[in-house]
């Protein structure tokens, strides 16, 4: 009998087992590709709802007002109130130049605005004087008039001789003279005093001027604080010999800081003025939120201002997206809560739904109001003025007292 046939056909162990991975390879696979179409779907819910609604940078750096203290005199420094990283408050003194020379000229000037005072003064009382005085040259030319025509009377009846009327004659002309030149005198000193007063009279404010410049140059050799703030960069030293504008130290007030935050320009298209702005700093972590609003857009982007420029027409070019400044206020009392310094990283994120503002590219407002001012240095001009009152009633009142006295004497 013929064996029967083999199935040719028949799987084997490799192939029966090679099935079940294939099917197990598909479902990984589905498993995986709804793993991604899902988590693509949440990423576009998300960036739909949420991130789209936002722009954020890291390249962002606290800054704020670096003010220089300079002398507004030259002269020797011989004392320094203030040291780096120490807080000042705005009016103390914080350097002090050597005083003698001013001193000196201040007392010359004073010197010499009460001496002023006086002469002027005397400009006054001489118009009085010479008012009288011309009285009395009237007088005598009327009674030389009235003695020439007694004698022409009695020359005819031969009493008198003729010598003695051309005597007459001199006279009068003697009287008249004296008259004219009182009243030219009178007019002189008249021209010197008419339509103003003692204290307004040009020489006294010359003098006055003179010892307000002497006073003021004496007031500067002390540089006061001209705001609140911290020390840094101190670089005078005691018995440094400086020059009127040179840079001694500056001072940075901590709670007037702003952020500028380095945007691309295809992060600028929607911004508005006035959108909100939260802020991480790296100096305090994540757990530490500032707030802020944007208030301004850079007139051009940091290689625009670099110190050398991109050179972009000299042939090798390459297109590279540029950063323009956004300008970001801080909220003072969270400054006050977590101060930050000058140059410290900002992690920033600009809530962009908020577009009621004004396009931060279209910033047109004009300013009303000083941005930033002091009035530290006003003391310095009143207490002028004060000294220069001080000086000018006390010579009046002496001159006074003297025109008094000489009158009493004389009566």
């Amino acid at each position: 009998m013929n064996a029967p046939a083999q199935n040719t056909n028949t799987p084997t162990a490799p192939a029966i087992e090679a099935a079940p991975d294939k099917s197990k390879r598909r479902g990984r696979l589905l498993v995986v590709t709804a793993v991604i179409v899902i988590a693509a779907i949440a990423y576009g819910a998300w960036w739909a709802l949420v991130a789209r609604n936002f722009e954020h940078t890291e390249d962002a750096y606290a800054a704020g007002n670096v003010i220089q203290v300079t002398p507004q005199i030259a002269g020797t420094v011989v004392a320094i109130h203030a040291d780096d990283t120490e807080l000042v408050q705005a009016g103390k003194p914080l350097i002090e130049l050597d005083k003698t020379d001013a001193k000196v000229a201040l007392e010359q000037a004073e010197a010499q605005l009460a001496q002023t005072v006086r002469e002027v003064k005397v400009l006054f009382a001489n118009n009085a004087s010479l008012q009288a005085n011309i009285d009395v040259r009237s007088t005598d030319v009327e009674r030389a008039k009235s003695d020439l025509a007694r004698r022409q009377t009695l020359l005819s009846s031969g009493a008198i001789s003729t010598e003695e009327l051309e005597h007459a004659k001199n006279a009068l002309k003697t009287a008249e003279a004296a008259l004219l030149a009182t009243r030219e005198q009178l007019s002189s000193n008249r021209a010197l005093t008419e339509n103003t007063t003692v204290t307004q009279h040009p020489n006294v404010l010359r003098a006055a001027t003179k010892v307000r410049e002497a006073m003021l140059a004496y007031n500067r050799a002390s540089l006061p604080a001209p705001v609140s703030g911290y020390i840094a960069k101190r670089a005078v030293q005691i018995g440094q010999r400086v020059n009127a504008g040179a840079p001694l130290l500056s001072i940075v007030p901590l709670n007037s800081l702003w952020v500028d935050a380095n945007f691309k320009e295809v992060q600028l298209a929607h911004m508005r003025i006035g959108q909100d702005v939260t802020l991480h700093s790296d100096l305090y972590g994540s757990d530490v939120e500032y707030h802020g609003k944007v208030i301004g857009l850079s007139a051009g982007t940091g290689s625009a201002f670099a110190l050398l420029p991109a050179q972009n027409a000299s042939g090798n070019w390459i297109k590279v997206v540029q950063r323009v400044p956004v300008r970001i206020s801080l909220d003072p009392k969270e400054l006050e809560a977590h101060p930050l310094r000058i140059g410290v990283s900002m992690q920033v994120q600009v809530n962009i739904s908020q577009q009621q503002g004004a396009p931060v590219t279209a910033n047109t407002a004009a300013r009303t109001a000083p941005a930033y001012q002091t009035s530290v240095f006003e003391q310095n001009g009143k207490d002028v003025e004060q000294r220069i009152t001080s000086i000018i009633n006390a010579n009046l009142s002496t001159a006074n007292t003297a025109n008094n006295s000489a009158k009493t004497k004389a009566k």
